[in-house]
């Protein structure tokens, strides 16, 4: 406490940051408050008057997480360059992530598999994520179609529908197998499923 009664302050984006990476870790459930309090450095008072409940923090991160990863995502994606390379580029950029640290896996794809169903703020927030995503690839795709890149008769929309259906199918994959040699083979199949 300062001297004028007031708890300490403290840098949210930091703690933040530690608390994703225990829920990241752990997952929510089995993510204590303790865990929390570890992890951030606040105690159990500061951390529930600073987010209110374990569940409000959660959610916070995983708004955090998804606001950083889809504009690094989107940036990869509306780089200059050729259509079929950026496209790549994601796919091969989703590999490394996913492979540097194999028990972390993608946040989303996991709280999706932990509380997806039961949990609207994780499918409210990654359901936002997909369309995002989505949107990005499919003016990636309809300029492919227009530069002739892409020779597919499909629709921009139906290829990236099927291209972010192979992308979060290789996440997925990724975080249960740990199979590189697979992953490498599904970025091969996927861009094959361009030409």
């Amino acid at each position: 406490m300062s001297k004028s009664g007031r708890p300490r302050e403290f840098n949210k984006p930091e703690v933040l940051d530690a608390a994703m990476e225990t829920f990241w870790l752990k997952g929510y459930e089995a993510c204590s408050t303790e865990d929390l309090c570890n992890s951030t450095g606040l105690g159990r008072g500061s951390l529930y008057n600073a987010f209110g409940s374990k569940h409000a923090l959660y959610e916070q991160t995983l708004h955090r997480y998804h606001e950083h990863w889809i504009q690094e995502q989107t940036a990869m994606l509306e780089r200059s360059g050729p259509v079929r390379e950026r496209l790549r580029n994601l796919l091969e950029w989703a590999v490394e992530r996913d492979f540097e640290d194999t028990s972390k896996g993608c946040l989303l794809i996991n709280a999706t598999m932990e509380r997806g169903r039961t949990d609207s703020t994780v499918e409210s927030v990654s359901s936002r994520h997909v369309e995002r995503l989505e949107s990005v690839v499919c003016q990636v795709m309809e300029e492919g179609l227009q530069t002739g890149e892409i020779t597919s008769d499909r629709s921009a929309l139906d290829l990236a529908r099927t291209y972010v259906c192979s992308y979060y199918g290789l996440r997925t994959i990724n975080a249960t197998t740990h199979n590189r040699s697979m992953a490498e083979h599904i970025v091969e199949g996927t861009m094959a499923n361009l030409a």
